[in-house]
């Protein structure tokens, strides 16, 4: 019976901490396994971009008029996909019906 304290705080623990951020871990590699050429990007820097080319380690973005190099794992979110549609463009088609 001394264990049974122990073992709920290890529990409680398990699932407020360490699960959500295995979950998160787990998405943010899909997202970065999914990245292809003309995604709107940011990294964890803050920097905003379009992806101009990928490789398995690197991916080169396009800022303005520059192309900066990053790591793969340095791209935190994607924006808008490539060949996702404008946000305008599904308003006015569910407006029409």
């Amino acid at each position: 019976m001394q264990f049974l304290p122990l073992l709920v705080f290890v529990a409680i623990f398990y699932f407020l901490l360490i699960r959500p951020q295995q979950k998160r871990t787990k998405e943010t590699r899909a997202m970065q396994s999914s990245l292809s050429r003309g995604d709107k990007v940011v990294t964890v820097g803050g920097l905003q971009g379009t992806i101009d080319s990928i490789d398995d380690q690197t991916a080169v973005l396009r800022c303005g008029g520059n192309k900066l190099t990053f790591e793969r794992n340095a791209i935190r979110g994607v924006l808008k996909k490539a060949n996702a549609p404008e946000p305008e463009a599904i308003e006015e088609k569910s407006t029409e019906k």
